[in-house]
C-alpha cells in the first residue's frame, strides 16, 4: 500500500509581539507535514527559526526530497523509517521532525491507539506547563501575567535589568517562575544573577551562556546557585555527552533533535544520568503542541505552550486548563487541522 504525504505552509499571528534576547516575532511561519492512506492521516510540523537557518523554501524541499521513500514505507516501524530518512536530511533535522512525528502519529491512528501509549502509562501524574513571558516594558509584562494567571511562567531574559525585571514581576504573582536567557549572559551575570534570582522562587536558568561555552557552564554546573538547563547547548543526541558534565538538566525540542525517535534515545540517557528532562516548544500551532505533550509522561518539565501565543490556532488537539494537559480523546496525538 503507497502512502501519500502533503507539505502545507502556513503563517501564525501571535497574539501579541514575542521577544526574546535575539529578535521579536510577530508572525510564525510554519509547515504541516501530513502521511495518510486513505483512511489514517497523521500531522507532524516544522517552522521556520533563523537561528537554526530553517526556511519555508527549505523545509518544502527537503520534504519533497524524501516523498518517493516515504510513499513506500508502509508498514515500517517508525524509528526504521527514521534510520532511512536520517541521511538524507541530516542537515534538515526540522524537516525530519515533521516527517517522523506525522508518521509515528499515522501508526499510531492505525493502531488504533494514542501515541503517549507506546511508551508510557496514560494516568500517570503529568507535569504542568508553563506560560511564556517574552521580554517587553516590564509594566506590560505584568499586565500579560495578570491576564492569564498560572502557576508556572517562563521568562525570557536577557537584558541589563534582568533581576529588577524579576524582582517586579514578583509584585504581581506568586507562581513558580522559570527563566530563559536564550546565550545572553556571562558566566559572572549568571552567578550574581542566579544568586539574587533565587530568593523570587525561580526554579531553574536556561541557557544562560552561548551553546559552544563549555568551559563557562562546566564553572556554572558546579558554582551557579540555581540549575542551569541546556537548550542551544542540547540540540541533537550526539550534543548529549557533553552536557552531562555542563548542565543540570536538558530542554529536548522535537524539531532540533529530529522528531520523536530520537528524542526517546536522549530521554532514556540523560535520566540514566540524573539529568532533569524537560521538553520545550517552538511556537508552533496544536499540530506541534500536540506531539510535545505526547512525552510528558516521561518527563520532569515540560514546555508547551506555543500555540497559546497565538492569536488563532490552525488545528485543534491538547488544550490545557491552569498548566494542567488535557489531552484528546482521539488516537495519535489527537489532532485535527480546522483550516
Amino acid at each position: 500500500m503507497k502512502l501519500t504525504i502533503k507539505v502545507r505552509p502556513f503563517q501564525l499571528q501571535l497574539a501579541q509581539p514575542f521577544t526574546t534576547s535575539r529578535y521579536t516575532v510577530t508572525t510564525q511561519h510554519t509547515v504541516v507535514v501530513s502521511i495518510s492512506n486513505g483512511q489514517f492521516t497523521g500531522y507532524g510540523e516544522a517552522t521556520a527559526n533563523p537561528y537554526y537557518h530553517s526556511t519555508l523554501e527549505k523545509i518544502q524541499t527537503s520534504v519533497t526530497s524524501v516523498e518517493t521513500i516515504i510513499e513506500n514505507c508502509f508498514g515500517k516501524e517508525p524509528s526504521v523509517l527514521w534510520d532511512i530518512l536520517e541521511p538524507y536530511l541530516k542537515d534538515d533535522y526540522f524537516s525530519l521532525c515533521a516527517i517522523d512525528c506525522a508518521y509515528w502519529d499515522f501508526y499510531a491512528r492505525s493502531k488504533n491507539k494514542t501515541l503517549r501509549s507506546f511508551w508510557s502509562d496514560a494516568n500517570k501524574e503529568l507535569p504542568l506547563t508553563n506560560f511564556t513571558i517574552g521580554i517587553d516594558l516590564v509594566s506590560i509584562m505584568k499586565q500579560k501575567i495578570l491576564e492569564k494567571p498560572w502557576p508556572i511562567y517562563k521568562i525570557k531574559l536577557g537584558t541589563k535589568d534582568d533581576v529588577r525585571i524579576i524582582r517586579e514581576l514578583r509584585e504581581v504573582t506568586s507562581a513558580k517562575f522559570r527563566v530563559d536567557a536564550n546565550c545572553a549572559w556571562s558566566v559572572k551575570e549568571t552567578l550574581d544573577n542566579a544568586k539574587a534570582l533565587k530568593a523570587f522562587n525561580v526554579e531553574f536558568i536556561e541557557q544562560p551562556l552561548k551553546a559552544d561555552d563549555w568551559k563557562g557552564m562546566k564553572i556554572l554546573k558546579t558554582q551557579s546557585a540555581l540549575p542551569v538547563v541546556a537548550d542551544e547547548s542540547c540540540q541533537r543526541l550526539v550534543d548529549l555527552d557533553l552536557c552531562v558534565d555542563h548542565f543540570h538538566g536538558i530542554n529536548i525540542k522535537l524539531m532540533k533533535c529530529g522528531g520523536f525517535t530520537p528524542a526517546l534515545k536522549m530521554i532514556t540517557i540523560a535520566k540514566q544520568h540524573h539529568l532533569k528532562v524537560m521538553v520545550g516548544c517552538m511556537t508552533e500551532s496544536s499540530v506541534g503542541i500536540s506531539s510535545v505533550v505526547q512525552l510528558a509522561p516521561l518527563l520532569d518539565y515540560i514546555d508547551a505552550d506555543g500555540a497559546l501565543l497565538l492569536k488563532s490556532d490552525i488545528a485543534k488537539g491538547v488544550t490545557f486548563l491552569d498548566g494542567t494537559i488535557v489531552f484528546s480523546s482521539e488516537n495519535g496525538t489527537g489532532v485535527t487541522l480546522v483550516k
